[in-house]
């Protein structure tokens, strides 16, 4: 097979961006890598207004038809909305429609030439999985970040409860670390879920973001620390964006705290990693914790390209006793796919 980037390098339809934003511009720079153009830009309704990104006039769907006729479309964003997703569904029953995706916290792109290099490692990993749906989510992800193909996100999709009553059977008095907890959105959801919970500890280091977590949970006795997570304990390089997009590295400076620091003096049966793309230092600072309390675990896997294998490779390198299981909710691109750890 080829890849999607070198498939439009050899398109001779217009190729065009659905959407504008962080997204576009790394697609547009990647393309430019294979020296490919586009020809035109277009936008959701209501996102049109009288505007123009990287020197293209930003048209509506019905603009770009009327100027282009038949083309190849690129979603360059990322959207859970449903809305947002039943007009893909409708601009694919018209046009091609492709979904480049590209590292959402840098580094390399997850092209034909690194699946090749990591083949080894992917192989390991699908043949570990758990279930059959695993399964299917791990093949039909990885192929879609070769070609594209969003037919292939809807046809892997599961609701989030199912993980949640068939993976992870939270319940009553567990106790929840949550890293990466942003405006309290997944600590509400954890209490929702279990009712009564022995103690939550909410970690998150964006200000913005640390300040609603706290007006959000108000009312509900958990820890909230301003910080992020890594591997070791201090003072390390961050990048405050005020949203989810804080991360690791940057002109700034955070506190950092390490899963085995926490997990000193109380004990978590679950936690949840999303932290921008420093998954992995997570995981490293949490040796200990994993080793020998074996909690359940929800990982993030779409910040990086090599979160495929690095995160649950190193997982079972510190606990080979965990069974993993993957999942993907209704996302355009490969975003909200998580491994579990149970």
């Amino acid at each position: 097979m080829t890849d999607i980037w070198n498939r439009l390098k050899s398109e001779d339809k217009p190729i065009l961006l659905y959407g504008t934003g962080n997204g576009a511009d790394k697609i547009l720079d990647e393309l430019s890598k294979y020296g490919t153009e586009i020809s035109g830009v277009f936008a959701s309704s209501g996102f049109v207004r009288d505007r123009s990104f990287r020197g293209f006039k930003v048209m509506s769907l019905e603009q770009a038809e009327e100027a282009f006729g038949d083309f190849i479309a690129l979603f360059s964003f990322g959207s859970n909305r449903p809305e947002v997703l039943d007009n893909i569904k409708r601009i694919m029953a018209r046009h091609t429609l492709l979904a480049p995706e590209v590292p959402v916290c840098g580094g390399e792109v997850f092209n034909l030439d690194f699946a090749k290099l990591h083949a080894e490692e992917l192989y390991k990993v699908y043949d570990l999985l758990a279930d059959e749906q695993s399964k299917k989510v791990f093949k039909e992800t990885v192929l879609f970040k070769l070609d594209g193909d969003i037919s292939r996100l809807f046809a892997c999709e599961s609701a989030e409860d199912e993980a949640f009553e068939s993976i992870l059977r939270l319940k009553a008095n567990d106790s929840f670390l949550d890293l990466g907890a942003y405006n309290g959105d997944t600590v509400l959801d954890f209490i929702k879920r279990v009712g009564v919970f022995a103690n939550i500890t909410a970690v998150e280091p964006d200000k913005k973001s640390f300040s609603k977590l706290l007006k959000n949970t108000e009312g509900f006795n958990i820890e909230a620390i301003n910080a992020a997570v890594s591997s070791e304990v201090g003072s390390i390089p961050f990048s405050f964006k005020s949203s989810r997009g804080s991360t690791a590295g940057g002109e700034d400076f955070t506190e950092a705290v390490s899963i085995d620091e926490l997990c000193k003096t109380r004990k978590f049966d679950y936690i949840k990693f999303d932290v921008e793309g420093k998954e992995l230092d997570a995981i490293i600072g949490g040796e200990k914790t994993i080793k020998k309390d074996k909690p359940k675990m929800l990982i993030s896997a779409y910040h990086k390209s090599d979160d495929y294998f690095s995160i649950p490779l190193r997982v079972l390198k510190f606990n080979p006793d965990y069974k993993v299981y993957m999942r993907h909710y209704p996302y355009v691109p490969a975003w909200d796919t998580s491994f579990y750890f149970v």
